[in-house]
């Protein structure tokens, strides 16, 4: 039983061609009982088109069906993953007033369109406005400016100010998700996700992160193009948009994404994390991912990586796939970020390892290495290199990266932890 009338939208989709067609409709209504309830259907005119290719081939298959959820508040996993996430939240709520959103649909029409994949989303049957307009590289110190005034909670400025010009800088993009400061900026190159510095930071996390993604590739993981730039004697950390490839003509063809928490059909809540696992993420890429056999085994790697790094954020945001064609493949790491603690003993990662849980020690991770694609003698192999390129690397990186002698102190009790090494026990040792 709903309260009032649904409310929504049509859903557009820039195919592998990159031609932007409609199709389907989502709507989302408010149930009596409390919570939500969507609805999504796909056009016929889509639905006959022969390269049509589903927003999700195991949650939205292409058939001719009304689906529906209550799961995350009435929208589906592959929807969701479009939408603006914590920080694009922030900046639209600021813009318009907490009052004028009144469901997830209004956040999905007030983002911009450098929201991930593919899919775009308007209240006509008409694709919205092509918007080839990003910020540049050049913006960087007043997008910088423009977050910091967000990120203090002040009211958005209305009036044809310099302040007011600033603001309206982080409206270009909104969308990208995580809870820190960002924004999308083009080059030459492509497009970028700018991640800026947060007052309170213990250390300067775009350094640190910066050198996480370049000591993951010298430990044989696929992490995301980066580079570092200065604005005002601070680090921006760029990260390169592998959902995008800009051509010649500086028009972007899109890639459809979805998070690992649409592929494990998740609950975003750390109190119901019964499905996130890597050992259920590598089992699905069984039936996703054009490789599987390669991408279980990176996805090995990666989840090493995570555990040598005390990388304990790793929730099913912080991994994805993306098809820029009709295939589906794992996504390029990205958000490696230590977490410091003061546990000698015991680290746990956000996803289930092994049989001890999610344990982030040598045992638990060769418990289920068969998952993976990986024999135990092998798995041992990868991760006794790994763990010597870590122990080895991981300080000179934050250092020539432009890390200071209190950043690599703040940091240091991430790297070889020495529970790392501790045998599992008979009963696994989960909790």
């Amino acid at each position: 039983m709903t309260t009032s009338e649904p409310a929504s939208c049509f859903i557009f989709i820039q195919l592998p061609s990159g031609e932007e067609v409609v199709c389907g409709r989502f709507a989302q209504e408010a149930l009596s009982t409390g919570g939500w309830r969507g609805q999504f259907v796909y056009a016929r005119s889509y639905r006959e088109r022969r390269d049509a290719v589903p927003i999700d081939p195991f949650g939205l298959p292409l058939e001719e069906r009304t689906f529906e959820t209550t799961d995350d508040d009435g929208v589906f996993g592959a929807i969701r993953d479009a939408a603006p996430d914590a920080w694009g939240r922030r900046v639209i709520e600021a813009r318009l007033g907490s009052n004028a959103l009144q469901s997830e649909i209004d956040y999905l029409l007030n983002s911009p369109e450098d929201r991930a994949g593919a899919l775009s989303f308007s209240r006509k049957n008409e694709p919205p406005p092509a918007v080839q307009r990003f910020n540049r590289v050049l913006d960087l110190a007043a997008l910088q400016a423009a977050a910091e005034q967000i990120e203090a909670g002040g009211p958005f400025p209305r009036e044809s100010t310099p302040q007011r010009q600033l603001a309206q800088l982080l409206e270009v993009g909104t969308s990208m998700g995580g809870a820190r400061p960002k924004n999308v900026v083009q080059d030459a190159d492509g497009l970028w996700l700018a991640k800026f510095p947060m007052k309170g930071d213990r250390w300067n996390v775009p350094v640190v992160e910066a050198a996480m993604l370049d000591l993951a590739r010298l430990c044989g993981v696929r992490s995301a193009e980066h580079r570092l730039e200065k604005v005002g004697g601070q680090a921006v950390l760029l990260v390169k948009r592998f959902d995008r490839a800009q051509h010649k003509d500086g028009s972007m063809r899109r890639a459809r994404m979805v998070s690992a928490k649409t592929v494990l059909r998740a609950n975003d809540s750390v109190t119901q994390r019964d499905r996130w696992s890597y050992l259920v993420l590598a089992d699905e890429l069984q039936r996703w991912a054009s490789d599987p056999a390669e991408d279980r085994r990176e996805l090995f790697r990666r989840m090493v990586f995570n555990a040598l790094i005390s990388n304990l954020d790793d929730h099913p945001r912080n991994h994805a796939l993306i098809a820029p064609r009709a295939d589906w493949r794992l996504a390029p790491a990205y958000d490696l970020v230590p977490s410091p603690v003061a546990s000698a003993d015991r680290r746990d990662l956000a996803l289930v390892i092994g049989l001890g849980g999610r344990w982030a020690n040598r045992g638990n991770l060769l418990s289920e290495c068969e998952r993976f694609g990986f024999g135990v003698e092998e798995a041992g192999a990868v991760i006794d290199r790994m763990k010597k390129v870590v122990g080895a690397r991981w300080k000179g990186l934050i250092e020539a990266h432009g890390g200071t002698s209190a950043d690599v102190r703040a940091t240091a009790s991430a790297f070889d932890y020495p529970g790392f090494d501790f045998e599992l026990p008979p009963n696994g040792g989960d909790r």
